[in-house]
């Protein structure tokens, strides 16, 4: 439970009731008592107008607006307002501006606009969240504390030049270490001084793209600019915690965002948060990847949704209404997959700027009579009837998919062999494999305990980093079952190529020798043909992009290639190994495969669907102590059937329903 002042799934969103004048306050509180929201996000964008210069603090109005919703029975979800500086540091203190990736010192405007390593900028958000903390440590209406806001973005100014190098020897000691690291004799690289190293931009090693010519010192870039804005995060984190020890602080996180390494910000936030984004045309199971990535940052803690719209964004290039009874399906979506609370972005739509077409539970028309409040009101009112059932309430997965962002940014910056390997394409379609059979699925990262699960599967696992073979290899020996595809054990954690053959510190484990990979541009398509049945698998698949041309040694070969000069030759194995097995697939192979694949892995490990269900129902099941609640939503736009066996009870409805049950367009089901 996230706070015991408010024991129910949170309901509410970001609010500036600053950006209108005093007289439709009154009326915001009262729509939002109809609409059953009891949390609002205040100050997230208000520093300019808290500290209108170094040394005055005005927190006035901000305590008007928390009091009104406190007297009114709506709580505060408190944010710093760090997350754009004011205009008057900007002048006086210019080395709280940015400079981008092109080298171009930023003016000031926008967002996400400040270096995480100015000297003023941390002074002076320390300084608001220090204030902040003194002044609300008492107020009942707090509930808990949201530090800045969507934290990104990259900067490469001489603050950050700076901070890299110290934090370069802290890293690796001596110029030595460094040289040998980074293999700097190739191109003449090799380093004298420590000034002599240089942010990887597009005026020195990454040109016109996210290739570098020279992975090591990028890749050390990105994971120093992560730890640089983490470090943001913390100053202004212990400056609370000094005055409100018991409040709760999170930030607002964004699913697969590529800046940033979410496992290792989800160890410092009390909760984690994020803000869910889909699109129209985005994939149901992309959407429940992302909740369940969130979850795992803290080990399968529930997490907070902290934004999404009510009806439309404004920032893609096709600002497409939710259809009728999506809000509430997505918004189920997100407690299926863990959730504790549903946020909106936003409360009241803005009047102007760049967010004025986004979506909001009041619209511009500024009453209760549209489609989206009595929408938002429907869902408030069944928040409000589940109460605290479901907070805290756990999803026990026995598969676990490892997503890492460090091996995410060395195959993207690496120089070949494809550039269409997208590395969240290849775990999603895996992913999508267990989410469309209703088989629960933790995502995890690289440092996570993998002995509760019986299967692990890491796709295009291309960097493996120290003791990460070991650990895999204890899995496999004691039982367990290891999925890998193309592209994997190439490299170690400083994008070092392991010699000896590919894939590296994984090739005894998967009994394999990989000799060469074959790229070819993905309208090329090869075949996996399966030798015989093998589970679920059977007859001929394609296959695109990479071809591993492979040696067994000792594998198993379960499946070979259909054509060119490696035709007949394996690509996909399975080693035995200890009491366990696993499993390499040297290809990228469609999504039917994947699916026959893990479906045969899973019966092996009588690892069975939560239910069977049609296409677009989507099943997943939270437990808390001895209670299980089986959430089933349609994510289709007719009425569909299923059986569902014993007696359960209908949450949302109070039916109790059993047998063969109907489940209207778009709606939703928690069973008891």
């Amino acid at each position: 439970m996230i706070s015991k002042q408010l024991p129910k799934i949170w309901y509410g969103g970001d609010y500036n009731p600053e950006q209108w004048d005093k007289d439709v306050w009154d009326d915001d509180v009262r729509m939002f008592k109809l609409a059953g929201i009891d949390v609002a996000t205040l100050n997230v964008f208000s520093w300019a107008l808290n500290q209108p210069d170094e040394t005055t603090y005005d927190f006035s109005g901000l305590d008007a607006h928390i009091n009104r919703l406190y007297d009114n029975g709506i709580y505060t979800c408190l944010a710093t307002s760090t997350g754009a500086h004011p205009a008057w540091m900007a002048r006086k203190y210019p080395d709280v501006l940015r400079v981008d990736f092109q080298g171009r010192k930023r003016a000031f405007g926008g967002r996400h606009n400040s270096c995480p390593n100015s000297p003023t900028y941390r002074k002076y958000s320390e300084r608001m969240a220090d204030k902040l903390g003194e002044r609300y440590k008492n107020h009942p209406g707090v509930l808990i504390w949201h530090v800045s806001n969507e934290y990104g973005g990259y900067c490469y100014c001489e603050n950050c030049a700076s901070a890299f190098r110290e934090w370069l020897k802290k890293k690796y000691g001596s110029l030595t270490r460094l040289n040998k690291t980074w293999n700097t004799r190739f191109w003449g690289h090799t380093f004298y001084d420590w000034e002599e190293i240089v942010p990887p931009n597009a005026l020195s090693e990454e040109g016109e793209g996210n290739v570098s010519a020279f992975q090591g010192i990028s890749l050390d870039y990105r994971i120093f600019q992560s730890e640089s804005l983490l470090e943001c995060y913390k100053i202004e984190y212990n400056a609370l915690k000094k005055h409100t020890p018991d409040v709760p602080i999170t930030t607002n996180l964004m699913g697969t965002y590529p800046e940033l390494d979410y496992f290792k910000w989800g160890k410092e936030m009390d909760v984690v948060s994020w803000d869910s984004y889909p699109g129209i045309d985005t994939p149901v199971s992309l959407t429940a990847m992302n909740h369940d990535l969130m979850r795992g940052l803290r080990s399968g803690q529930p997490f907070m949704l902290m934004e999404q719209t009510p009806s439309q964004q404004n920032w893609q290039p096709y600002n497409a209404l939710k259809r009728p009874g999506v809000m509430r399906l997505w918004s189920y979506q997100a407690i299926a997959h863990g959730a504790d609370t549903i946020m909106f972005f936003q409360l009241r739509r803005s009047i102007g700027a760049c967010e004025k077409y986004h979506g909001a539970v009041i619209e511009h028309v500024g009453h209760e009579h549209t489609r989206v409040f009595r929408e938002t009101a429907e869902l408030g009112k069944e928040l409000e009837n589940l109460s605290d059932r479901l907070l805290d309430a756990r999803v026990n997965a026995k598969v676990a998919i490892v997503f890492d962002w460090e091996n995410r940014w060395a195959i993207n910056l690496s120089s070949g062999p494809s550039v269409s390997l997208d590395y969240v394409d290849e775990v999603h379609k895996y992913y999508k494999a267990l989410y469309d059979r209703n088989i629960p699925i933790d995502l995890i990262g690289v440092d996570d305990d993998l002995n509760q699960y019986d299967i692990v599967i890491a796709p295009v696992l291309y960097m493996v980093k120290s003791g990460y073979a070991d650990k895999l290899k204890a899995f496999v020996k004691n039982g367990g079952t290891f999925i890998t595809t193309y592209f994997s054990g190439i490299v170690n954690e400083h994008d070092l190529v392991t010699v000896g053959g590919y894939p590296g510190e994984l090739r005894d484990l998967l009994g394999i020798w990989v000799e060469e990979i074959d790229a070819l541009d993905p309208k090329h398509a090869n075949e996996i043909v399966v030798a015989g049945d093998w589970g679920r698998l059977s007859g001929r698949y394609e296959c695109r992009l990479l071809f591993d041309i492979i040696h067994s040694e000792g594998a198993e070969v379960l499946a070979h290639y259909g054509s060119d000069f490696y035709a007949n030759t394996p690509v996909v194995t399975s080693n035995s190994f200890g009491n366990g097995q696993a499993i390499y697939v040297g290809s990228s192979a469609e999504q039917r495969f994947v699916t026959d694949l893990v479906a045969s892995l899973c019966d092996q490990k009588q690892i069975n669907p939560l239910l069977n269900t049609p296409d677009g129902v989507e099943v997943t099941e939270r437990v808390k102590g001895d209670q299980t609640y089986l959430f089933i939503l349609n994510h289709n736009s007719s009425p569909t059937n299923f059986q569902i066996g014993k007696k359960k009870l209908n949450l949302l409805t109070g039916q109790m329903v059993n047998g063969e049950v109907t489940i209207a367009p778009r709606d939703v089901m928690i069973l008891k």
